[in-house]
């Protein structure tokens, strides 16, 4: 498999001796801000991803292990002895005032359950499994449908692994199953209490991250083979496609932020990276599962909007570092660069790049 054309350098500035900086001034690392939890989950998640595709690039790999072990002892620091994660952090490393992330628990639990299901070293596997153990026993009183998805994905990996995995976590399977039912059975529901006939959707508003929902529901399905579960995947993701651009459009038009979606009205600016880059999570495991070729394209012009597939025709990327603009205004790209946009590119990237030796391989 060719290697993609990647570069790590700014995700590399972002990152200290404690962890990922969240915030940017341009491409300058704001330290006064400090750090989050959620941004040392993703880029955990990320350095796994990559260090699955390039495998033939040891110097590469050897700088994205060194970043990994730098996310994951962030993740093994900020976990409270109830198994929640403290999220946000001062750049003198004391604690900031807040209340517990729901989010946050559920994009840890993701993070930490691929590290231990796709690293291939104990060591590493062993803190993981550690964080990963303790995590999960805070999962049972979710209330919050992103934090129930990625909890539910997290559950649903390590099912269908569970011959390598369920042993050695010392969690029962049942309790496993127990967890992704409660977690399922309350998206399923707060489907069916929203949808109409024309808003095929989980709540009043389409917010943020919308993808991971039905992202969510789809890797249930690769363990449980519900058709309810299918049914209901696609259907909101179909949805979320059309409230995106469509699956004829050209180009990929994110929910903005000042206002976000409802029955009557979308909001168009500020348009999010992570937006972005969790549709293309969400279609990519829908191609996956369905064989739709058209969900394919999905994922292609998720990776062209960052590269100027957007409303305004311009790139938020820049390939020599591998830094992202954080937003798309009505004006242009917000001009900083920090940790979530970047992140969100990267992974974009990564979910691009098999997808596209596929196409390519066709032609």
């Amino acid at each position: 498999m060719p290697q993609p054309n990647i570069n790590f350098d700014h995700l590399e500035r972002l990152t200290d001796d404690t962890g990922l900086i969240e915030h940017c001034l341009g491409r300058i690392p704001r330290r006064k801000e400090g750090y989050s939890t959620d941004d040392n989950a993703r880029a955990l998640w990320l350095c796994i991803e990559w260090i699955e595709l390039l495998q033939d690039e040891p110097s590469e790999l050897k700088r994205l292990y060194g970043m990994l072990d730098r996310y994951l002892a962030f993740l093994l620091w900020a976990q409270r002895d109830d198994g929640w994660f403290h999220n946000n952090f001062y750049y003198d490393r004391t604690p900031e005032s807040e209340t517990r992330s729901e989010d946050c628990l559920g994009r840890s639990v993701w993070a930490v359950t691929m590290a231990y299901l796709k690293l291939n070293d104990n060591a590493r596997r062993y803190v993981a499994a550690e964080i990963l153990r303790n995590a999960l026993s805070a999962c049972r009183k979710l209330r919050f449908a992103r934090s129930q998805a990625w909890v539910l994905a997290s559950c649903s990996k390590l099912l269908m692994e569970k011959k390598n995995s369920i042993s050695s976590l010392e969690i029962a399977e049942d309790e496993l199953k127990q967890l992704a039912e409660t977690c399922e059975h309350s998206l399923l529901t707060a489907y069916k209490e929203h949808r109409t006939e024309d808003w095929h959707w989980f709540e009043k508003q389409m917010t943020y991250a919308n993808g991971i929902l039905p992202w969510g529901l789809f890797l249930s399905y690769r363990y449980n083979r519900r058709n309810e579960t299918l049914r209901i995947a696609k259907e909101s993701l179909d949805f979320l496609i059309e409230k995106m651009g469509g699956f004829n459009s050209s180009s990929i038009r994110p929910i903005g932020n000042r206002g976000w979606c409802s029955r009557h009205n979308r909001a168009d600016w500020d348009q999010q990276p992570i937006d972005v880059m969790k549709l293309a999570l969400a279609a990519n495991e829908a191609y996956h599962i369905l064989d739709d070729s058209a969900y394919l394209q999905v994922v292609l012009r998720c990776r062209d909007w960052f590269y100027g597939g957007n409303d305004h025709h311009i790139p938020l990327v820049d390939p020599s570092d591998g830094s992202c603009c954080d937003g798309l205004n009505s004006d242009g790209p917000n001009q900083n660069r920090g940790a979530e946009s970047t992140l969100s590119y990267l992974m974009t990237e990564a979910l691009a790049h098999p997808l596209k030796l596929e196409v390519f391989e066709k032609i």
